[in-house]
């Protein structure tokens, strides 16, 4: 058997971080096993699905380098199968019409919960001939579920999940106006593509059994079902909007890498040992049900942060500094990309996300004058101008402008002026970074030379 998983999200926004680790999931169970990945998008809710939503669901999969294997399937372009299946199961009498309006239906589920009483809807129609069915109504089909039994769902993760078919109602397959169902469609499409596992997440186990009831019905094989626990925010609660970035183009514009992404929701619910930093081939080879955990995960933005910092660490210098010049909104020289270029072992350290790489390489740029912080200004304005006028000069004097020469420089005229090293670095840190906290001065100025070096310097 070739493994075939699928992740089938619907084109109604951006791809939420939870879809994105159940996309994850699927894709690394079926390349461990040497299967198909797939992608379906669920696009029937025609009031709500976006042309938009559906590029930013590609466009966040491809950051992820979760590609799907043979063409995308469209959900709303399969409906004539999806109402043909339906129609079978009424010709075999697996199904039925039923004309019960829905207004009458509302009216029973409210009185049992007045009453404290559990409802499942019985139709008067189940067992009617068709000769006996009305001609000026449009009827809904329902399945004809079991009313006596159990169906069983042997979840791979949350072990058997007994439901019984007393609590199962004779679900709706077709609407009034003819068009399927999600219960339907997605039974129908699962089949029809092969697929032969299913991850997704545990909110989703309440419609396992209705589903199976279809299968059943159809005679079809039942994928192996992985319901996995939703991820939680820090506090526990079920991840909302009040927990922060939500999409993964959120966390592409905070300044995470995908590759710090996929290992953070990779250990998001699944784990091999003690190991935290987890490469995309290293997943592959290990990722099983058998290192999924039952518990909610919950969401650790400083945990994820360090994470990133970690991958940012080990991303080549010449693709960090592309990354830098590309999020830089204006031309910047040929002059400016070689001091980032050469200052990038020293700015790496300093960052977490590439937001803060940005920020920091900007000490860098000569095209524009140097964004000085509101602490850094109250520096220069205390500093002392003949203090710093004496710098200059000493630098000015330096035939080797290299960090060496340049810190020993910089102690002389400090010993001079019977100050410490640190006193007067402090205010040539603000000149010369525009910030209190920054790589080594030292090798700022030999990477940004002796003439802009000095330029900064002057009043």
């Amino acid at each position: 058997m070739t493994v075939r998983t699928r992740f089938a999200p619907s084109p109604t926004g951006y791809l939420h971080i939870g879809g994105a680790r159940t996309a994850l999931f699927n894709y690394l169970f079926a390349k461990h096993h040497g299967g198909k990945f797939l992608l379906r998008i669920e696009d029937t809710d025609a009031a709500r699905s976006t042309e938009s939503a559906k590029q930013a669901i590609l466009t966040s999969l491809e950051w992820l380098s979760i590609m799907h294997d043979e063409d995308i399937i469209y959900q709303s372009q399969r409906a004539d199968r999806h109402v043909q299946v339906a129609e079978d199961l009424v010709k075999s009498g697996k199904a039925y019409y039923c004309f019960t309006p829905q207004e009458e239906i509302i009216v029973m589920r409210e009185k049992a919960k007045s009453d404290g009483e559990h409802f499942i809807f019985h139709s008067e129609w189940r067992d009617i001939p068709v000769d006996k069915h009305p001609k000026d109504k449009k009827p809904v089909v329902r399945l004809k579920a079991p009313r006596a039994g159990e169906t069983i769902i042997d979840d791979l993760l949350q072990g058997k999940v007994v439901v019984q078919n007393s609590h199962l109602d004779d679900m709706i397959l077709l609407r009034s106006d003819g068009s399927p169902t999600y219960m339907l469609a997605v039974v129908v499409d699962d089949h029809d593509m092969g697929i032969t596992h299913i991850i997704r997440g545990d909110d989703h186990l309440s419609n396992a059994p209705r589903q199976q009831l279809i299968y059943e019905a159809l005679g079809f094989d039942v994928p192996k079902m992985v319901h996995i626990p939703l991820i939680h925010g820090p506090d526990g609660a079920k991840l909302s909007k009040r927990h922060g970035a939500l999409g993964v183009e959120n966390y592409q514009e905070m300044g995470y890498l995908p590759e710090a992404l996929n290992n953070y929701l990779l250990r998001l619910g699944w784990s091999h040992g003690d190991d935290e930093i987890i490469s995309r081939e290293q997943a592959i080879e290990w990722f099983g049900t058998e290192g999924m955990g039952k518990s909610p995960s919950r969401l650790d933005f400083d945990k994820m942060k360090h994470m990133n910092a970690h991958y940012l660490r080990q991303t080549d210098n010449s693709i960090l500094s592309e990354m830098v010049f590309e999020n830089i909104n204006y031309k910047i020289s040929a002059e400016s990309k070689e001091y980032i270029k050469l200052a990038m072992d020293s700015l790496k350290p300093r960052a977490e996300l590439m937001l803060d790489l940005y920020d920091v390489a900007s000490m860098f740029i000569i095209d524009k004058p140097l964004v000085i912080s509101a602490e850094a200004k109250t520096l220069i304005q205390e500093a002392d101008r003949n203090l710093i006028t004496k710098t200059v000069d000493a630098l000015q004097n330096l035939v080797e402008f290299d960090k060496e020469n340049i810190q020993a420089t910089l102690k002389e005229v400090a010993i001079q002026n019977e100050l410490k090293l640190g006193e007067l670095m402090k205010y040539i840190r603000a000149f010369i970074a525009g910030r209190t906290a920054s790589p080594s001065v030292f090798e700022m100025m030999e990477i940004l030379g002796k003439n802009n070096s000095l330029a900064r310097l002057a009043p």
